[in-house]
Protein backbone atom coordinates (compact mmCIF):
# COMPACT_ATOMS: atom_id res chain seq x y z
CA UNK A 1 0.00 0.00 0.00
CA UNK A 2 2.75 2.58 1.01
CA UNK A 3 4.19 1.95 -2.79
CA UNK A 4 1.14 2.96 -4.14
CA UNK A 5 0.61 5.60 -2.13
CA UNK A 6 4.52 7.14 -2.88
CA UNK A 7 4.07 6.54 -6.80
CA UNK A 8 0.65 8.45 -6.57
CA UNK A 9 2.35 11.45 -4.27
CA UNK A 10 5.17 11.44 -6.80
CA UNK A 11 2.85 12.23 -9.22
CA UNK A 12 0.71 14.58 -7.46
CA UNK A 13 -1.76 12.69 -8.34
CA UNK A 14 -5.57 13.66 -6.67
CA UNK A 15 -7.80 12.04 -6.08
CA UNK A 16 -11.78 12.91 -7.87
CA UNK A 17 -14.68 12.08 -5.91
CA UNK A 18 -16.83 12.01 -8.69
CA UNK A 19 -15.29 9.51 -10.41
CA UNK A 20 -15.37 7.17 -7.47
CA UNK A 21 -11.52 5.93 -7.38
CA UNK A 22 -10.46 3.57 -4.54
CA UNK A 23 -7.40 1.82 -6.12
CA UNK A 24 -6.50 -1.74 -4.39
CA UNK A 25 -2.50 -2.83 -4.45
CA UNK A 26 -2.60 -5.85 -1.88
CA UNK A 27 -1.20 -8.41 -4.47
CA UNK A 28 -2.99 -11.72 -2.54
CA UNK A 29 -6.30 -9.91 -3.47
CA UNK A 30 -5.01 -8.90 -7.08
CA UNK A 31 -3.50 -12.96 -7.60
CA UNK A 32 -6.89 -13.79 -6.59
CA UNK A 33 -9.09 -11.39 -9.00
CA UNK A 34 -7.10 -12.93 -11.67
CA UNK A 35 -7.34 -16.43 -10.54
CA UNK A 36 -11.19 -16.38 -10.53
CA UNK A 37 -11.95 -14.33 -13.54
CA UNK A 38 -10.18 -17.84 -15.26
CA UNK A 39 -8.12 -16.05 -17.67
CA UNK A 40 -4.90 -17.60 -19.64
CA UNK A 41 -2.46 -17.12 -22.10
CA UNK A 42 -4.75 -16.80 -25.10
CA UNK A 43 -7.42 -14.20 -23.42
CA UNK A 44 -7.82 -11.06 -24.54
CA UNK A 45 -8.65 -8.96 -21.48
CA UNK A 46 -10.57 -5.23 -21.43
CA UNK A 47 -10.50 -3.61 -17.99
CA UNK A 48 -12.88 -0.91 -17.05
CA UNK A 49 -11.40 1.74 -15.23
CA UNK A 50 -7.88 0.94 -14.37
CA UNK A 51 -7.15 3.37 -11.59
CA UNK A 52 -2.84 3.17 -10.88
CA UNK A 53 -3.07 -0.26 -12.70
CA UNK A 54 -2.10 -2.40 -10.29
CA UNK A 55 -4.87 -5.03 -11.27
CA UNK A 56 -3.47 -4.00 -15.23
CA UNK A 57 -0.31 -5.25 -14.14
CA UNK A 58 -1.70 -8.43 -12.52
CA UNK A 59 -4.12 -9.27 -15.63
CA UNK A 60 -1.15 -8.16 -18.21
CA UNK A 61 1.26 -10.92 -16.51
CA UNK A 62 -1.43 -13.49 -17.45
CA UNK A 63 -3.28 -12.42 -20.61
CA UNK A 64 -2.33 -12.51 -23.95
CA UNK A 65 -3.39 -8.67 -23.94
CA UNK A 66 -5.12 -6.20 -21.45
CA UNK A 67 -6.95 -3.07 -23.22
CA UNK A 68 -7.48 -0.91 -20.21
CA UNK A 69 -9.60 1.97 -20.06
CA UNK A 70 -9.89 5.24 -17.43
CA UNK A 71 -11.48 8.00 -17.74
CA UNK A 72 -8.95 10.45 -15.74
CA UNK A 73 -6.18 11.87 -17.88
CA UNK A 74 -4.56 12.79 -14.98
CA UNK A 75 -3.07 9.06 -14.33
CA UNK A 76 -1.21 8.75 -17.59
CA UNK A 77 2.30 9.46 -15.33
CA UNK A 78 1.13 7.43 -12.49
CA UNK A 79 0.70 4.47 -15.17
CA UNK A 80 3.42 4.76 -17.48
CA UNK A 81 5.41 3.83 -13.89
CA UNK A 82 3.24 1.17 -12.81
CA UNK A 83 2.95 -0.44 -15.84
CA UNK A 84 6.89 0.27 -17.26
CA UNK A 85 8.38 -2.75 -19.08
CA UNK A 86 5.26 -4.24 -20.58
CA UNK A 87 4.20 -4.40 -23.86
CA UNK A 88 0.59 -6.33 -23.67
CA UNK A 89 -1.25 -3.08 -22.60
CA UNK A 90 -2.85 -0.23 -24.56
CA UNK A 91 -4.25 2.01 -22.28
CA UNK A 92 -7.35 3.79 -23.20
CA UNK A 93 -8.82 7.34 -21.84
CA UNK A 94 -11.74 7.29 -22.90
CA UNK A 95 -15.52 6.25 -21.44
CA UNK A 96 -15.99 3.01 -22.01
CA UNK A 97 -19.82 3.39 -21.79
CA UNK A 98 -19.97 5.89 -24.52
CA UNK A 99 -17.85 4.08 -27.35
CA UNK A 100 -19.33 1.86 -30.03
CA UNK A 101 -19.01 -1.40 -29.00
CA UNK A 102 -19.67 -3.00 -31.76
CA UNK A 103 -16.50 -1.48 -33.35
CA UNK A 104 -14.53 -1.89 -30.71
CA UNK A 105 -15.26 -5.57 -30.68
CA UNK A 106 -14.84 -5.85 -34.27
CA UNK A 107 -11.15 -5.00 -33.72
CA UNK A 108 -10.01 -7.13 -30.61
CA UNK A 109 -12.51 -10.33 -31.18
CA UNK A 110 -13.60 -12.45 -28.61
CA UNK A 111 -12.65 -10.96 -24.45
CA UNK A 112 -13.26 -10.91 -21.17
CA UNK A 113 -14.12 -7.82 -18.89
CA UNK A 114 -12.14 -7.90 -15.67
CA UNK A 115 -12.31 -4.88 -13.01
CA UNK A 116 -12.42 -2.86 -9.98
CA UNK A 117 -15.19 -1.25 -10.91
CA UNK A 118 -16.67 2.38 -10.17
CA UNK A 119 -19.19 1.93 -8.08
CA UNK A 120 -21.33 4.53 -9.97
CA UNK A 121 -20.98 3.15 -13.05
CA UNK A 122 -21.59 -0.70 -12.60
CA UNK A 123 -25.23 -1.24 -13.67
CA UNK A 124 -25.01 1.32 -16.73
CA UNK A 125 -21.70 -0.94 -17.67
CA UNK A 126 -23.14 -4.16 -17.14
CA UNK A 127 -25.94 -3.41 -18.91
CA UNK A 128 -24.17 -2.02 -21.50
CA UNK A 129 -22.35 -5.21 -22.33
CA UNK A 130 -25.70 -7.61 -21.98
CA UNK A 131 -27.50 -5.50 -24.40
CA UNK A 132 -24.52 -4.57 -27.01
CA UNK A 133 -21.91 -7.24 -26.69
CA UNK A 134 -21.79 -10.08 -28.97
CA UNK A 135 -18.03 -11.37 -28.45
CA UNK A 136 -17.46 -10.64 -24.49
CA UNK A 137 -17.36 -13.89 -23.15
CA UNK A 138 -17.71 -13.38 -19.59
CA UNK A 139 -17.30 -10.49 -16.65
CA UNK A 140 -15.53 -10.78 -13.61
CA UNK A 141 -16.19 -7.30 -11.55
CA UNK A 142 -14.98 -6.23 -8.39
CA UNK A 143 -18.32 -4.17 -6.65
CA UNK A 144 -20.35 -2.54 -3.89
CA UNK A 145 -21.30 -5.76 -1.61
CA UNK A 146 -24.87 -5.00 -2.10
CA UNK A 147 -24.91 -4.67 -5.73
CA UNK A 148 -23.23 -8.05 -6.26
CA UNK A 149 -25.99 -9.52 -3.95
CA UNK A 150 -28.55 -8.43 -6.29
CA UNK A 151 -26.71 -9.42 -9.32
CA UNK A 152 -27.16 -13.25 -8.08
CA UNK A 153 -30.36 -13.01 -5.91
CA UNK A 154 -33.48 -15.14 -6.44
CA UNK A 155 -36.42 -14.11 -7.22
CA UNK A 156 -39.10 -13.30 -4.29
CA UNK A 157 -36.41 -11.63 -2.31
CA UNK A 158 -35.66 -7.93 -1.48
CA UNK A 159 -32.29 -7.96 -3.88
CA UNK A 160 -33.99 -9.31 -6.44
CA UNK A 161 -34.85 -6.98 -9.79
CA UNK A 162 -34.50 -5.99 -13.18
CA UNK A 163 -30.66 -5.96 -13.55
CA UNK A 164 -30.68 -9.48 -12.25
CA UNK A 165 -33.09 -10.71 -14.59
CA UNK A 166 -31.37 -9.15 -17.25
CA UNK A 167 -28.40 -10.90 -16.36
CA UNK A 168 -30.21 -14.03 -16.02
CA UNK A 169 -30.90 -14.42 -19.70
CA UNK A 170 -27.54 -14.07 -20.82
CA UNK A 171 -25.44 -15.75 -17.70
CA UNK A 172 -24.74 -17.26 -14.37
CA UNK A 173 -23.03 -15.09 -11.59
CA UNK A 174 -22.03 -15.80 -8.63
CA UNK A 175 -20.32 -14.18 -6.19
CA UNK A 176 -16.48 -15.22 -5.98
CA UNK A 177 -15.10 -13.57 -3.54
CA UNK A 178 -15.70 -10.85 -0.44
CA UNK A 179 -13.52 -7.78 0.01
CA UNK A 180 -13.15 -5.81 3.07
CA UNK A 181 -12.97 -1.80 2.33
CA UNK A 182 -9.59 -1.86 4.58
CA UNK A 183 -7.75 -2.93 1.34
CA UNK A 184 -8.72 -0.05 -0.60
CA UNK A 185 -6.73 3.10 -0.78
CA UNK A 186 -8.61 5.58 -0.17
CA UNK A 187 -10.77 3.25 2.16
CA UNK A 188 -14.71 3.63 1.34
CA UNK A 189 -17.36 3.29 3.27
CA UNK A 190 -18.61 -0.21 2.10
CA UNK A 191 -17.19 -3.47 1.81
CA UNK A 192 -16.72 -5.42 -1.67
CA UNK A 193 -17.40 -8.50 -3.56
CA UNK A 194 -16.21 -9.82 -6.75
CA UNK A 195 -19.18 -11.30 -9.27
CA UNK A 196 -18.04 -13.70 -11.91
CA UNK A 197 -20.72 -13.37 -14.60
CA UNK A 198 -20.13 -16.50 -17.29
CA UNK A 199 -21.92 -15.98 -20.56
CA UNK A 200 -24.16 -18.74 -22.04
CA UNK A 201 -25.74 -17.94 -25.42
CA UNK A 202 -29.48 -19.07 -25.37
CA UNK A 203 -29.66 -19.93 -21.98
CA UNK A 204 -33.06 -18.73 -21.54
CA UNK A 205 -34.38 -18.96 -25.05
CA UNK A 206 -37.08 -15.78 -25.52
CA UNK A 207 -38.42 -15.11 -29.42
CA UNK A 208 -37.16 -11.43 -29.01
CA UNK A 209 -34.40 -10.16 -26.44
CA UNK A 210 -36.17 -6.53 -27.06
CA UNK A 211 -39.11 -7.91 -25.92
CA UNK A 212 -38.03 -9.83 -22.93
CA UNK A 213 -36.00 -6.54 -21.86
CA UNK A 214 -39.53 -4.51 -21.83
CA UNK A 215 -41.00 -7.00 -20.28
CA UNK A 216 -38.73 -6.80 -17.09
CA UNK A 217 -38.88 -3.35 -16.95
CA UNK A 218 -42.79 -3.98 -16.75
CA UNK A 219 -42.30 -6.34 -14.01
CA UNK A 220 -39.95 -4.12 -11.73
CA UNK A 221 -41.70 -0.56 -12.80
CA UNK A 222 -43.59 0.02 -9.27
CA UNK A 223 -43.14 -3.20 -6.92
CA UNK A 224 -45.67 -2.07 -4.73
CA UNK A 225 -48.16 -2.82 -8.20
CA UNK A 226 -49.43 -6.07 -9.09
CA UNK A 227 -48.17 -7.34 -12.35
CA UNK A 228 -51.70 -7.10 -13.95
CA UNK A 229 -51.35 -3.28 -13.51
CA UNK A 230 -47.49 -2.86 -14.56
CA UNK A 231 -48.58 -4.16 -17.96
CA UNK A 232 -51.76 -2.00 -18.58
CA UNK A 233 -49.13 1.15 -18.10
CA UNK A 234 -46.01 -0.40 -20.23
CA UNK A 235 -47.82 -1.57 -22.56
CA UNK A 236 -50.76 0.43 -23.02
CA UNK A 237 -53.02 -2.47 -22.50
CA UNK A 238 -56.36 -2.61 -21.52
CA UNK A 239 -57.51 -4.67 -17.98
CA UNK A 240 -58.94 -7.02 -19.83
CA UNK A 241 -55.96 -7.40 -22.35
CA UNK A 242 -53.69 -7.80 -19.45
CA UNK A 243 -55.68 -10.81 -17.66
CA UNK A 244 -55.72 -12.76 -21.02
CA UNK A 245 -51.87 -12.26 -21.53
CA UNK A 246 -51.25 -13.61 -17.71
CA UNK A 247 -53.57 -16.42 -18.26
CA UNK A 248 -51.62 -17.14 -21.55
CA UNK A 249 -48.20 -16.96 -20.05
CA UNK A 250 -49.92 -19.22 -16.83
CA UNK A 251 -49.52 -16.56 -14.43
CA UNK A 252 -51.60 -15.49 -11.55
CA UNK A 253 -53.30 -12.06 -11.96
CA UNK A 254 -52.00 -11.23 -8.51
CA UNK A 255 -48.97 -12.10 -9.02
CA UNK A 256 -46.13 -9.04 -8.32
CA UNK A 257 -43.38 -9.06 -10.88
CA UNK A 258 -40.36 -9.66 -8.53
CA UNK A 259 -42.15 -12.98 -8.03
CA UNK A 260 -41.00 -14.56 -11.53
CA UNK A 261 -37.96 -16.19 -12.04
CA UNK A 262 -35.94 -14.82 -15.11
CA UNK A 263 -37.37 -17.77 -17.07
CA UNK A 264 -41.11 -17.48 -16.13
CA UNK A 265 -40.37 -13.64 -17.41
CA UNK A 266 -38.79 -14.97 -20.51
CA UNK A 267 -42.39 -16.76 -21.05
CA UNK A 268 -44.22 -13.69 -20.07
CA UNK A 269 -42.11 -12.18 -22.96
CA UNK A 270 -42.68 -14.41 -25.54
CA UNK A 271 -46.46 -14.20 -24.86
CA UNK A 272 -45.99 -10.42 -25.19
CA UNK A 273 -44.32 -10.91 -28.30
CA UNK A 274 -46.88 -12.86 -29.83
CA UNK A 275 -49.68 -10.76 -28.27
CA UNK A 276 -48.51 -7.08 -29.81
CA UNK A 277 -47.31 -8.93 -33.18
Amino acid sequence: MEDLRSTLIKHGFKFKKQFGQNFISDKNLLSSIVAASGIGGETTVVEIGCGAGTLTRALAEQAKRVYAFDIDVELQPVLAETLAGLENVEVIFRDFNKINLKEFEAEIGEYTVVANLPYYITTPLVTKLLEEGERVQGISIMVQEEVAERFCAKENTPEYGSITAAIALKGKARIVKRVSRSLFYPRPNVDSAVVKIDFERGRIPVKDEKMYRETVRCAFLNRRKTLENNLINSFSLTREQAKEVLRLAGIDEKARGETLSPERLAILADVLYDYKA
